[in-house]
């Protein structure tokens, strides 16, 4: 397994104990895990393009991995940091794309992110690491405003990001 497959697969190993951080009320270590698992996902893209190291195992992981981080943040934050039916609205973007995923693998196709999936990834991320400082700083109202700010802008690109990747991809929906 290549270094940019390891950093893939330290993403998905750094949840649970994001999660632990989360519940144990640690915001600033759970803010520090999470912004450590957001930066692999930079890393191994760059590795992996740099040294001719994207796999087909990266191609799908490191979407999913991304998925495990960022969703199970927000699940956490609701009702409290996140509106539950933003979360039902970015969920179904990603249950879309992960399905006609599957259907193009089930066809010998990989289907790989796109430029505005992955701008929908880094506002997800800054979203969420703003969001981890709210309750460490629950004084602090331009944190809570520029969190939101961020929150919206995600969810905005993760419609388009949506929709896109379903128009760019419609021949998978003809797929025998």
């Amino acid at each position: 397994m290549n270094l940019p497959n390891k950093l893939t697969i330290a993403r998905v190993i750094a949840v649970p104990f994001f999660i632990a951080a989360y519940y144990l009320d640690w915001y600033l270590a759970a803010f520090v895990l999470f912004v450590a698992a957001s930066f692999t996902d930079m890393l191994d893209g760059q590795i992996a393009r740099k040294h001719g190291l994207v796999t087909n195992f990266g191609k799908i992981m490191d979407p999913l991995a991304d998925k495990v981080l960022v969703y199970s943040a927000l699940c956490l934050m609701i009702p409290y940091l996140v509106p539950a039916w933003m979360l039902i609205v970015i969920l179904a973007r990603e249950f879309t794309v992960a399905g006609m995923r599957t259907v193009a693998a089930s066809e010998g196709m990989v289907i790989a992110a796109g430029m505005s999936g992955k701008v929908k990834t880094v506002l997800q991320m800054i979203a969420v690491c703003l969001l981890l400082l709210v309750p460490a700083f629950p004084l602090s109202s331009a944190l809570w405003y520029l969190a939101q700010a961020f929150l919206w802008a995600a969810l905005i690109m993760t419609v388009y990001s949506g929709v896109e990747y379903v128009w760019q991809n419609r021949q998978v929906f003809s797929l025998k």
